[in-house]
């Protein structure tokens, strides 16, 4: 059945050039017809009845975190809104009260770049521009690694599809187009989330949210 329509297929495209629309003396263009066969499902016939789906799939592997998000128990004493930033446990939890948080998988700092406190957030952006810090660059630069100076957001950005900048400091919660380094001690001191996981808390966080990262 399926060689016999691919075989149907094959011939209306080699005619395609040749025919002409009813009522009219313009040709109708193979280009046209190649388009409409893609929007009825024949790229499903082409391949055997299996929807292509490798660049969703590609899409998706970029934006989810490889340890998924969930509700969890949560018995410590901290006020609804609070996260609360784990560098051991490579977690970061979202206090909604009740006894319960949203726990999300994150990477923290690289060794030499692990960091303690608390700060609130002070700002957040979609799809945010990348500005790396000078030292940054400059240590970067021996590795032979020359970073911009600036880089809009976008697929390709280092800091994913959101950002939550802490205070007046250089660091930010963050998404990622690296989302291997979830779960892991990778970054320069930012706290990397994948981008649905980053999208979903961005979503639930207001400026002035404490932020209590510790060990």
């Amino acid at each position: 059945m399926i060689r016999m329509t691919l075989a149907l297929i094959a011939a209306s495209l080699i005619a395609a050039p040749a025919a002409r629309a009813a009522g009219s003396d313009r040709p109708i263009e193979l280009a046209s017809l190649q388009t409409s066969a893609a929007k009825t499902g024949w790229l499903q016939v082409l391949s055997e009845g299996k929807p292509a789906k490798a660049k969703a799939r590609a899409k998706k592997d970029i934006n989810t975190s490889p340890i998924e998000r969930e509700l969890i128990a949560f018995g410590e004493k901290a006020a609804p809104g609070t996260i609360i930033i784990d560098n051991s446990e490579r977690r970061l939890y979202h206090v909604l009260g009740n006894g319960v948080a949203m726990r999300y998988a994150v990477s923290v700092g690289k060794e030499g770049f692990l960091w303690t406190g608390s700060n609130t957030v002070s700002r957040k952006a979609e799809w945010p521009t990348w500005t790396p810090p000078e030292d940054m660059r400059a240590r970067e630069s021996k590795k032979g690694r020359i970073l911009p100076v600036s880089m809009k957001g976008g697929i390709d950005n280092p800091l994913g599809a959101r950002a939550m900048y802490l205070g007046s400091t250089i660091y930010r919660i963050h998404g990622t187009n690296q989302p291997s380094s979830i779960g892991k001690a990778m970054s320069s001191g930012c706290i990397r989330m994948a981008n649905e996981d980053v999208e979903h808390l961005y979503a639930n966080v207001t400026i002035g949210t404490k932020v209590i990262v510790r060990n």
